[in-house]
């Protein structure tokens, strides 16, 4: 193990579960130092390749869960989509393989302060596809804090859905919904949030997925009066903050939108603060109010 800084280690990962998930590959690793350090909404960076084949960027996922102690010292789980060279070989990883693995980066979800866990706020926790992975442990703590947590799931079909049976452990109420109708409401996230927002009275939405969801779940939190908090699936080329290629406009306390690194300012922003206006069609551009941007007029 090797430190990066304080918050930060570098790991040989060693490989000791995997396992289908419907679509998807549940993995979990050795990572001490990474397991006591991660709090939800944080994500590792893994290197992909062998001795021979090893790509020089990493690749990024979220961290679904940790073991901080036990007979293996510390472990991560993450959980991978395959749908390149590089997730594949992540996917394809057989027990007891090893990969380097940094840990653990950027911005983790806020948690509510309590001082009176009957003044702890509802939470609405909303998750597309494998997006949902990190909000399970997040349920786990803001139930510690006395909130009440609704989850809500959402994929085009029942095979891309994720921890639906872990999830009706870990909320106090589960609403699940597909573009096809082959588990729960037939449609999408949107249709089913309001209600879920009025009828447990949340105060705060947590939500991971694709960035059109991101916005729909920040614009109907809005306008019920909730606060979003979002984790972002921009690509991450490095992960700690070099590469530059996450960058998105987000809007500062001072009004100023500026292109941030969601990797490093991120990937958790408040959904409000984020210019959903520059996306369109898989693509980010620069605002021309942001700072730096061509048609920025000088102060």
């Amino acid at each position: 193990m090797s430190a990066l800084d304080k918050d930060v280690v570098c790991v040989d990962g060693e490989l000791i579960a995997s396992r289908r998930v419907g679509a998807y590959q549940h993995l979990t690793f050795v990572a001490p130092g990474i397991a006591e350090l991660a709090r939800p909404g944080h994500f590792v960076a893994l290197s992909v390749g062998g001795p021979t084949s090893a790509n020089l960027l990493r690749r990024c996922f979220s961290i679904h869960q940790v073991t901080p102690s036990g007979t293996y010292g510390g472990t991560v789980d993450v959980v991978v989509s395959a749908v390149g060279v590089g997730t594949e070989w992540v996917t394809g990883l057989r027990p007891h393989e090893t990969t380097s693995i940094i840990g653990p980066l950027g911005r983790p979800f806020p948690l509510p302060t309590v001082d009176d866990p009957a003044d702890a706020p509802a939470c609405v926790l909303v998750g597309g596809g494998y997006g949902s992975a990190p909000l399970f442990w997040l349920a786990e703590r803001l139930r510690e804090r006395g909130c009440h947590v609704e989850m809500v799931l959402g994929a085009a079909t029942e095979s891309r859905l994720f921890g639906v049976v872990d999830a009706r452990r870990a909320a106090d109420g589960v609403t699940i919904c597909t573009d096809d109708g082959s588990l729960g409401h037939r449609g999408w996230i949107s249709e089913v949030l309001p209600v879920v927002i009025r009828r447990s009275r949340a105060q705060v939405v947590y939500a991971c997925g694709p960035m059109g969801m991101l916005q729909s779940v920040t614009e109907i939190a809005a306008a019920h009066g909730a606060v979003a908090q979002v984790a972002v699936e921009e690509a991450m080329a490095c992960g700690v903050g070099v590469c530059m290629t996450c960058v998105m406009p987000v809007q500062g306390k001072d009004g100023q939108t500026r292109m941030v690194r969601s990797c490093v300012e991120g990937p958790v922003f408040r959904g409000d603060r984020v210019r959903w206006d520059a996306f369109s069609g898989g693509l980010c551009t620069v605002p021309d109010d942001a700072v730096g941007a061509a048609g920025m007029r000088a102060h």
